[in-house]
Protein backbone atom coordinates (compact mmCIF):
# COMPACT_ATOMS: atom_id res chain seq x y z
CA UNK A 1 0.00 0.00 0.00
CA UNK A 2 1.27 3.45 -0.85
CA UNK A 3 2.00 6.22 1.65
CA UNK A 4 -1.07 8.15 0.44
CA UNK A 5 -3.47 5.20 0.86
CA UNK A 6 -6.15 6.30 3.37
CA UNK A 7 -7.40 2.68 3.74
CA UNK A 8 -4.36 1.70 5.81
CA UNK A 9 -3.39 3.01 9.23
CA UNK A 10 -1.96 6.44 9.92
CA UNK A 11 1.71 5.76 10.67
CA UNK A 12 2.96 8.21 13.28
CA UNK A 13 6.66 8.43 14.18
CA UNK A 14 7.87 9.47 17.64
CA UNK A 15 11.50 10.61 17.93
CA UNK A 16 13.64 12.54 20.38
CA UNK A 17 16.71 12.34 22.60
CA UNK A 18 17.21 9.62 25.21
CA UNK A 19 15.10 10.08 28.31
CA UNK A 20 12.62 12.63 26.99
CA UNK A 21 9.68 10.28 27.51
CA UNK A 22 8.90 8.87 24.09
CA UNK A 23 7.63 5.58 25.51
CA UNK A 24 5.54 7.33 28.16
CA UNK A 25 4.04 9.58 25.47
CA UNK A 26 3.09 6.51 23.43
CA UNK A 27 1.62 4.91 26.55
CA UNK A 28 -0.39 8.08 27.16
CA UNK A 29 -1.79 8.05 23.61
CA UNK A 30 -2.71 4.37 23.92
CA UNK A 31 -4.43 4.82 27.28
CA UNK A 32 -6.36 7.86 26.09
CA UNK A 33 -7.38 6.61 22.66
CA UNK A 34 -7.44 2.80 22.51
CA UNK A 35 -11.21 2.69 23.02
CA UNK A 36 -11.85 4.90 19.99
CA UNK A 37 -8.95 3.86 17.73
CA UNK A 38 -7.46 0.49 16.83
CA UNK A 39 -3.74 0.99 17.62
CA UNK A 40 -0.47 -0.86 17.15
CA UNK A 41 3.08 0.04 18.24
CA UNK A 42 6.55 -0.62 16.84
CA UNK A 43 9.49 0.24 19.13
CA UNK A 44 13.14 0.61 18.15
CA UNK A 45 16.21 -0.11 20.27
CA UNK A 46 19.72 -0.92 19.13
CA UNK A 47 20.16 -4.28 20.89
CA UNK A 48 17.15 -4.80 23.17
CA UNK A 49 13.36 -4.74 23.29
CA UNK A 50 13.20 -2.76 26.55
CA UNK A 51 10.73 -0.15 25.29
CA UNK A 52 8.35 -2.82 24.01
CA UNK A 53 8.60 -4.64 27.36
CA UNK A 54 7.81 -1.39 29.20
CA UNK A 55 4.70 -0.79 27.11
CA UNK A 56 3.52 -4.39 27.42
CA UNK A 57 4.01 -4.35 31.20
CA UNK A 58 2.07 -1.09 31.40
CA UNK A 59 -0.90 -2.86 29.84
CA UNK A 60 -1.71 0.01 27.48
CA UNK A 61 -2.53 -2.39 24.62
CA UNK A 62 -2.76 -6.16 24.18
CA UNK A 63 0.83 -7.40 24.22
CA UNK A 64 0.67 -8.81 20.69
CA UNK A 65 0.00 -5.33 19.30
CA UNK A 66 3.38 -4.08 20.56
CA UNK A 67 6.41 -5.27 18.59
CA UNK A 68 10.10 -4.50 18.83
CA UNK A 69 12.70 -3.86 16.15
CA UNK A 70 16.37 -4.22 17.15
CA UNK A 71 18.15 -1.84 14.78
CA UNK A 72 21.71 -3.03 15.49
CA UNK A 73 22.99 0.42 14.51
CA UNK A 74 22.48 4.13 15.19
CA UNK A 75 18.77 4.64 15.93
CA UNK A 76 18.29 7.06 13.05
CA UNK A 77 19.62 4.55 10.54
CA UNK A 78 16.45 2.45 10.76
CA UNK A 79 14.05 5.40 10.57
CA UNK A 80 15.85 7.44 7.91
CA UNK A 81 18.56 5.67 5.91
CA UNK A 82 17.17 2.15 5.48
CA UNK A 83 13.61 1.80 6.75
CA UNK A 84 13.10 -1.75 5.43
CA UNK A 85 13.03 -3.55 8.79
CA UNK A 86 10.63 -1.04 10.33
CA UNK A 87 8.44 -0.92 7.25
CA UNK A 88 8.09 -4.71 7.20
CA UNK A 89 7.26 -4.70 10.92
CA UNK A 90 4.56 -2.05 10.38
CA UNK A 91 3.06 -3.90 7.42
CA UNK A 92 3.03 -7.21 9.32
CA UNK A 93 1.27 -5.54 12.25
CA UNK A 94 -1.28 -3.97 9.93
CA UNK A 95 -1.92 -7.31 8.23
CA UNK A 96 -2.32 -9.20 11.52
CA UNK A 97 -4.76 -6.71 13.08
CA UNK A 98 -6.47 -5.15 10.07
CA UNK A 99 -7.94 -2.68 10.03
CA UNK A 100 -5.71 -0.58 12.29
CA UNK A 101 -6.39 3.14 12.61
CA UNK A 102 -2.99 4.12 14.00
CA UNK A 103 0.51 2.63 14.18
CA UNK A 104 2.99 4.43 16.41
CA UNK A 105 6.66 3.94 15.47
CA UNK A 106 9.05 4.87 18.28
CA UNK A 107 12.63 5.68 17.34
CA UNK A 108 15.45 4.73 19.64
CA UNK A 109 16.80 7.65 21.65
CA UNK A 110 18.68 9.97 19.32
CA UNK A 111 19.90 13.55 18.98
CA UNK A 112 18.19 16.79 17.96
CA UNK A 113 18.68 16.10 14.26
CA UNK A 114 16.65 12.86 14.09
CA UNK A 115 13.98 12.69 11.39
CA UNK A 116 11.84 9.90 9.95
CA UNK A 117 11.71 9.10 6.26
CA UNK A 118 8.27 9.81 4.75
CA UNK A 119 8.58 6.33 3.23
CA UNK A 120 8.06 4.98 6.77
CA UNK A 121 5.66 7.37 8.50
CA UNK A 122 2.93 9.78 7.48
CA UNK A 123 3.60 12.28 10.26
CA UNK A 124 6.06 12.65 13.11
CA UNK A 125 6.24 13.92 16.66
CA UNK A 126 9.51 15.14 18.15
CA UNK A 127 9.80 14.98 21.95
CA UNK A 128 11.81 17.20 24.27
CA UNK A 129 11.49 17.40 28.04
CA UNK A 130 11.98 20.16 30.58
CA UNK A 131 14.73 18.21 32.37
CA UNK A 132 16.91 18.64 29.27
CA UNK A 133 17.01 22.39 29.92
CA UNK A 134 14.82 25.32 29.01
CA UNK A 135 17.19 26.42 26.27
CA UNK A 136 17.16 23.21 24.23
CA UNK A 137 14.04 24.14 22.25
CA UNK A 138 15.68 27.21 20.71
CA UNK A 139 18.74 25.23 19.61
CA UNK A 140 16.74 24.02 16.63
CA UNK A 141 17.71 21.22 14.28
CA UNK A 142 15.61 19.24 11.80
CA UNK A 143 13.74 17.26 14.44
CA UNK A 144 12.70 20.31 16.44
CA UNK A 145 12.04 22.56 13.47
CA UNK A 146 10.28 20.26 11.03
CA UNK A 147 8.33 17.56 12.85
CA UNK A 148 4.56 17.80 12.47
CA UNK A 149 4.27 18.33 16.23
CA UNK A 150 6.84 19.23 18.88
CA UNK A 151 6.02 18.00 22.38
CA UNK A 152 7.65 19.53 25.43
CA UNK A 153 7.20 16.72 27.92
CA UNK A 154 7.18 16.33 31.72
CA UNK A 155 6.09 19.92 32.37
CA UNK A 156 5.04 18.92 35.90
CA UNK A 157 8.79 18.71 36.66
CA UNK A 158 9.50 22.29 35.55
CA UNK A 159 9.51 23.82 39.08
CA UNK A 160 12.13 21.28 40.17
CA UNK A 161 14.54 22.03 37.29
CA UNK A 162 14.01 25.82 37.16
CA UNK A 163 12.44 25.85 33.69
CA UNK A 164 9.91 28.46 32.55
CA UNK A 165 7.50 26.37 30.47
CA UNK A 166 5.84 29.35 28.81
CA UNK A 167 9.21 30.68 27.68
CA UNK A 168 10.30 27.24 26.46
CA UNK A 169 7.09 26.94 24.43
CA UNK A 170 7.59 30.44 23.02
CA UNK A 171 11.19 29.63 22.04
CA UNK A 172 10.07 26.38 20.43
CA UNK A 173 7.28 28.11 18.50
CA UNK A 174 9.77 30.64 17.17
CA UNK A 175 12.25 27.89 16.21
CA UNK A 176 9.40 26.15 14.37
CA UNK A 177 8.21 29.35 12.67
CA UNK A 178 4.78 28.98 14.23
CA UNK A 179 4.48 25.19 13.89
CA UNK A 180 2.45 23.43 16.59
CA UNK A 181 4.03 22.96 20.02
CA UNK A 182 2.35 21.07 22.86
CA UNK A 183 3.36 21.27 26.53
CA UNK A 184 2.51 17.87 28.02
CA UNK A 185 2.32 16.10 31.34
CA UNK A 186 0.86 12.63 31.71
CA UNK A 187 -0.46 13.90 35.07
CA UNK A 188 -2.42 16.82 33.58
CA UNK A 189 -5.58 15.73 31.79
CA UNK A 190 -6.03 18.96 29.83
CA UNK A 191 -2.66 18.43 28.12
CA UNK A 192 -3.54 14.80 27.37
CA UNK A 193 -6.79 16.01 25.82
CA UNK A 194 -4.82 18.40 23.58
CA UNK A 195 -2.53 15.58 22.46
CA UNK A 196 -5.50 13.30 21.77
CA UNK A 197 -7.20 16.02 19.74
CA UNK A 198 -4.09 16.47 17.60
CA UNK A 199 -3.78 12.71 16.96
CA UNK A 200 -7.49 12.52 16.20
CA UNK A 201 -7.18 15.34 13.66
CA UNK A 202 -4.25 13.63 11.92
CA UNK A 203 -6.18 10.36 11.68
CA UNK A 204 -9.14 12.24 10.19
CA UNK A 205 -6.94 13.99 7.62
CA UNK A 206 -5.36 10.67 6.68
CA UNK A 207 -8.71 8.95 6.30
CA UNK A 208 -9.94 11.80 4.12
CA UNK A 209 -6.86 11.48 1.93
CA UNK A 210 -5.99 15.13 2.50
CA UNK A 211 -2.75 14.68 4.46
CA UNK A 212 0.48 14.53 2.47
CA UNK A 213 3.55 13.25 4.37
CA UNK A 214 6.29 15.87 4.36
CA UNK A 215 9.99 15.07 4.16
CA UNK A 216 11.65 17.04 6.97
CA UNK A 217 14.94 16.79 5.10
CA UNK A 218 18.13 14.90 5.91
CA UNK A 219 19.62 14.91 9.34
CA UNK A 220 22.36 17.44 9.99
CA UNK A 221 25.97 16.21 10.30
CA UNK A 222 26.59 14.99 13.84
CA UNK A 223 29.38 13.43 15.88
CA UNK A 224 29.56 9.80 17.02
CA UNK A 225 32.10 8.80 19.66
CA UNK A 226 33.89 5.47 19.35
CA UNK A 227 37.07 3.73 20.55
CA UNK A 228 39.11 5.62 17.95
CA UNK A 229 37.88 9.02 19.07
CA UNK A 230 34.78 9.34 16.92
CA UNK A 231 33.60 10.46 13.51
CA UNK A 232 31.26 12.87 11.78
CA UNK A 233 28.17 11.16 10.34
CA UNK A 234 26.35 12.84 7.46
CA UNK A 235 23.14 12.02 5.61
CA UNK A 236 22.76 13.23 2.04
CA UNK A 237 19.45 13.59 0.21
CA UNK A 238 19.63 10.10 -1.24
CA UNK A 239 18.77 7.35 1.30
CA UNK A 240 21.75 5.24 0.27
CA UNK A 241 24.25 8.10 0.44
CA UNK A 242 25.55 7.79 3.99
CA UNK A 243 29.04 9.05 4.62
CA UNK A 244 31.40 8.66 7.55
CA UNK A 245 34.22 11.17 7.82
CA UNK A 246 36.86 10.58 10.50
Amino acid sequence: MSADDPTRSLRLGVAGPVGTGKSSLIATICRAMSEELSIGVITNDIYTDEDAKFLRSAGVLPAERIRAVETGACPHTAIRDDVTTNLLAVEDLEADFAPLDLVLVESGGDNLTATFSPALVDAQIFVLDVAGGGDVARKGGPGIARADLLVINKIDLAPYVDVDVELMVADATEAREGGPVLALSRKQQDTIDELSAWVRSMVALHRAGTHTPQDPGPMAPHFHADDDGGYIHTHDEEPDAVQHRH
